[in-house]
């Protein structure tokens, strides 16, 4: 078998709905590797809160972040690292029309950035509940552009929201909504995907396009997922993943679901 790049989504793919790597996961992906293959992370979390995860699965190579907008590897050095970024006006313009948009929380993020403000302390998905006093975001502490913006929006603006953010910016960013229960807007460069980031690991490792398998569950897979040579979705993915991709795992995350399916593709011998 020739050998392939697999590009590995995070949450909801490859961890499980506690957001651990389960033991057969680690097993397979290790027998993957042994096999001649690459393992890669392209996610859409932050370089801060994947970092642990590369390491436990013993990865050495390129990691993608930021739903395409960032690569590097991880604790060292690479020539071809790159980071996305987009004016921080467009954070300062949020902060001042805060009230008006609904704006609950706001967050700017890149590889060596995290600032954020809140109304008052809440947990929303990746964020902590309580910020110190140098994560503070405002004008004065904000002073390079940010590669990510993470805005909680009231449920009730956040079509406002994303009205005023594609009139005022939508030559520059991307706007996309989260899925789940959370009312959430994340913005990065426009044009800016996955798939970006999976075509870097592709040159960088001299793969063809024909030999990229790629997992999903969530809208922002979607352009990676099609960039693939074979692109597969989660038994737990939305059905809009589900009608893009080659083909759909038979378990879900919970039940090892990219490791069930990816053993038996690359047909790998795994001890029970």
């Amino acid at each position: 078998m020739e050998r392939k790049l697999i590009a590995l989504d995070l949450d909801g793919t490859t961890l499980n709905p506690q957001a651990q790597l389960s033991p057969k996961t680690k097993t397979v992906l290790r027998a993957a590797r042994e096999a001649g293959h690459v393992v890669s992370i392209v996610t859409g979390r932050p370089n801060r809160l994947s970092a642990d995860f590369y390491d436990e699965l013993q990865l050495a190579g390129p990691m993608i972040n930021f739903n395409g907008s960032l690569g590097h590897i991880p604790h060292q050095h690479w020539a071809d690292e790159y980071q996305y970024t987009f004016d921080r006006e467009i954070a300062f313009d949020l902060l001042n029309h805060q009230r008006e948009l609904g704006i609950e929380m706001l967050a700017a993020e890149g590889k060596n950035l995290f600032l954020a403000m809140q109304d008052q302390p809440r947990e929303i998905g990746f964020f902590p509940s309580v910020l110190k006093s140098n994560q503070i975001l405002n004008h004065q502490s904000l002073t390079q552009n940010p590669t990510s913006l993470t805005i909680a929006v009231a449920r009730s603006h956040q079509e406002h929201l994303l009205s005023y953010l594609q009139h005022n910016f939508g030559d520059q960013i991307d706007a996309a909504p989260w899925g789940g229960p959370d009312s959430v807007v994340e913005l990065g460069v426009k044009g800016v995907q996955k798939a970006t980031g999976v075509e870097i690991l592709a040159h960088h490792y001299h793969v063809q396009r024909q030999n990229i398998v790629a997992f999903g569950d969530e809208h922002n897979d979607a352009a990676m997922l099609d960039y693939a040579g074979w692109g597969v979705a989660m038994q737990n993915a939305t059905p809009t993943i589900k009608g893009l991709a080659n083909d759909v795992t038979p378990l879900d995350n919970a039940h090892d679901g990219m490791a069930d399916y990816l053993a038996d593709y690359l047909q790998l011998k795994i001890a029970e």
